[in-house]
Formats: structure tokens, sequence, C-alpha cells
């Protein structure tokens, strides 16, 4: 798949929820919007749809070069006479690895940028900030203060933002984020940058931040929903949950929760693969880049990979969802994690990626999928 500049489509979507009927405009877009997203239903009585990426690696397995591609296409667009220190923040869960790809693609032309994600997952070390995604199933963000020296510098002194999300909605969240990081001691930014598949948010963060603000994306466009009143509200589960379970995270592995500039490829070094065979590598909530490394080196050597991730979001099946698998998260942290679009006998052979000790991973999900579990650190 190839990721071209956008190019005016004004094509039309639509699609009959449960809760109303979803209406999308789009004005611009770099591949065939079919092949970008499709629609699905959360299970949120806050927001009744979403955008699912057909790019991201997320809710639907997706070929590391495809992911890779729409990476380079993001970068390429970033603009080039941003000022460093350039700091890239990738939004929990899911623009976790969206971020990271974007980052390694953008690092090829400059060597002062450095990445960190928001987090739902304390990992002992001093926070930096925090932030709200309103309309979320699991509402507050954490981001942490670089534990290196080095790395923290250039994060205090960044003098470019650049936030990377899956999609911009309202623009609310990346407002937040923006304002959380200034208030918690950013105060050499000058020049604001919003990177996403899909913007839906007609410029609303350019609008609150400022001239210096800048917004890129795959594509561009609007759109409207009209909720039924005689609907009836689904019940969410609890997923929201920002604490430490009971298999804590050993921040020695940190692939950017802490701030870094390059993640080396070390999960299970010595795996071997047979041509044409049949891989899905599946990350576990907000662990996807490294496996994610795993899967694209999987690829280069002749596999028919494909990645996806579990995750805390609960969608209901319909539309772009077609499976779900639902099961304990494996921190510990006694929530609903999810997997979908991933059916048991799909591949042959199935990879999960943990960085919480084996026995962490529930025995359901291993079990079902038949699967091989790889964790970080042994």
């Amino acid at each position: 798949m190839e990721f071209h500049g956008a190019t005016s489509t004004s094509t039309t979507l639509s699609a009959t929820l449960v809760r109303g009927c979803l209406q999308v405009d789009v004005a611009a877009s770099s591949i065939a919007p079919e092949s970008l997203f499709g629609f699905a239903e959360r299970r949120n009585p806050k927001r009744a749809f979403l955008f699912v990426s057909r790019v991201l690696g997320k809710h639907i397995p997706v070929k590391p070069s495809v992911m890779q591609a729409s990476y380079d296409s993001l970068a390429a667009q970033l603009p080039a006479d941003l000022p460093g220190p350039v700091l890239v923040v990738g939004m929990a869960e899911t623009a976790v690895g969206l971020g990271a790809g974007v980052h390694r693609a953008y690092s090829r032309t400059r060597d002062d940028a450095l990445y960190i994600v928001s987090t739902r997952h304390p990992v002992g070390t001093s926070m930096f900030a925090r932030f709200e995604e309103e309309h979320s199933h699991a509402n507050a963000h954490l981001i942490h203060l670089p534990v290196d020296p080095a790395l923290r510098a250039m994060m205090l002194g960044a003098r470019s933002l650049v936030m990377v999300d899956d999609e911009a909605s309202t623009g609310k969240t990346f407002i937040n984020l923006h304002r959380a990081l200034i208030d918690a001691g950013l105060h050499q930014v000058e020049r604001v940058v919003t990177c996403v598949l899909t913007d839906w948010s007609a410029g609303a963060v350019s609008t609150s931040i400022g001239q210096h603000a800048h917004q890129v994306s795959l594509l561009q466009g609007a759109y409207r929903f009209t909720e039924d009143p005689a609907a009836l509200l689904p019940e969410m589960p609890e997923t929201g949950t920002v604490e430490v379970g009971e298999w804590p995270i050993d921040p020695r592995n940190d692939w950017g929760r802490l701030g870094v500039r390059a993640v080396a490829d070390t999960l299970a070094p010595n795996l071997q693969v047979q041509p044409g065979e049949r891989i899905i590598v599946i990350g576990t909530g907000e662990f996807v880049w490294k496996p994610f490394l795993l899967a694209e080196r999987l690829e280069r050597a002749g596999a028919q990979v494909h990645f996806s991730s579990t995750t805390r979001s609960p969608i209901a099946i319909g539309h772009a969802i077609d499976h779900a698998l639902s099961f304990s998260d494996n921190y510990g942290l006694g929530i609903v994690n999810f997997l979908y679009n991933v059916a048991p006998g799909q591949f042959d052979r199935v990879l999960i990626c943990s960085e919480t000790p084996a026995l962490a991973v529930p025995a359901v999900l291993v079990e079902a999928l038949n699967a091989e579990v790889i964790v970080d650190g042994q």
C-alpha cells in the first residue's frame, strides 16, 4: 500500500449504528478512505462511534510493511523547519506504536528528536504531567519525567512539540495535552504539530493554540452523528484504572514511557520462521513497539506476517469488528482486555509479546489461540 500526497476526493461514507447514524465527508485523503478506516460502535455511553484504522495494527491485523508506509508518509509531512529539540509524544494506548514509528522515520532526518508516550501505567519514577481524554473509556493519561539526565534536558528544552494520535475527532485531547505540558514546565515550545491518520477536527488545535500550530494527517474531513434518542446506552466495563498492578513494570526495559532516542529490536532474537508461514505478532496493551520490530523482522525473513495488539477499548461486534476475545489484563489490574479480529486457527503461528512475566498473560487467551508467549527482557 502506498500513501501519496493529499488529493481532493469529496467522498461521503455512512454507517447505521445501534445508537444512531454516522456520516462522514472526506475532503482529502492520501489513499482510498475505505482502505484507511472503517466504522465500529463503542460500548461507551459518552461516545457511540469509533473510526477503526486499517493501517494502525490495533483493532484490525495489518502487515508491518503497510504500517511502516503510514509512518513514513506522516513523518514526511512534518515541517522541515521545526526548531529543536523536538519532543514527539505518542498517545496511549492506541497511538503508542504509531508515535514510535513516526519518530523513527522522522529521526532519519535529524538527531535531536526525543520520543515519549502518555501512559496509564505508573512505573515508580517521577511524574511530569497528567491530562484527560474526556470521551475515552480510560480518561486519565500520565507523562513521566525522563530519568536519564540528557533525555530530561532534551524534553525540558524542547522547542517543538509533535503530538501523535490515531485520529482527531474534536482536537480536545491534543489541546488538553498541550496545556498540561506547558503548565508542567515546557516553556521553550515555539512550534506545535498534531500528527494523525484521520483528522475530523476542522483545525480546532490551530484555532485554540495559535498560528504556530500545524496539523498533519493522511485524511481530512468532517463527520456528523445523528443519535437515536430512543436507543439504550450501553454498559461500559471499568477499564480506566491508572495504578501499579500485581505485575509491576520494570523501568529498565523502557521503550518510551521514560523517553527514548531509539529502541533496539531485542525480542526473541533467535526466532526462526518458514517462508510463507502465516504469523501474527500480538502486542499487549501499550507494549507494541518492540513487538512491531519483531514482526517487521519476521516479515523481512519471508513470513506472511500481520501485527495487532490487545486493548482496553470495549467495542461491539459489527461493521469493522468481526470477532472479539475478552480476558483479564496481563498487568494484574483486574480489568478486562480485548483482542479484535483475530480468530482461533486464522494463523499458523501466534506470538503474544509481553512486558510482564509469561505467567501474567491470561491462559485463556494463550490457549484459545494456541499461542507462544515472548517476554521482554528474557
